[in-house]
């Protein structure tokens, strides 16, 4: 029963994470994204800001995929399966990075022309 429950909460956080990523790919709702955020008010509505919906899509679309695995193991009780997880996390974290460096070098790029 506990295993059950688990993976339901799992897979309901899993298409959360996915509906998050899909209105971000179509750039729509509220930017969930830790550079707009944190910006100010007048910085926000000059900003472009599709570079970091598509930031935050392929980001939410990573760890709804670390929640499916995650709901799967607990269903199979496969502890096999969380060695899956390991590249998924590491992909988020690493295209976080890297994207977050494109996207200042270019705005420095369009900002200094």
């Amino acid at each position: 029963m506990t295993r059950t429950i688990t993976s339901i909460i799992l897979f309901v956080i899993s298409a959360l994470l996915a509906k998050c990523s899909i209105r971000h790919f179509l750039e729509r709702g509220y930017l969930l994204n830790n550079a707009y955020i944190s910006a100010p008010k007048t910085e926000r509505e000059s900003m472009n800001k599709k570079p970091y919906y598509r930031q935050s899509a392929v980001v939410f679309l990573l760890m709804s995929a670390v929640f499916i695995v995650l709901g799967l193991t607990v269903i199979f009780e496969n502890t096999k399966l969380e060695l899956i997880e390991i590249p998924l996390i590491a992909g988020a974290v690493i295209y976080a990075v890297i994207s977050t460096v494109k996207i200042e070098k270019s705005q420095n790029d369009t900002g200094n022309k």
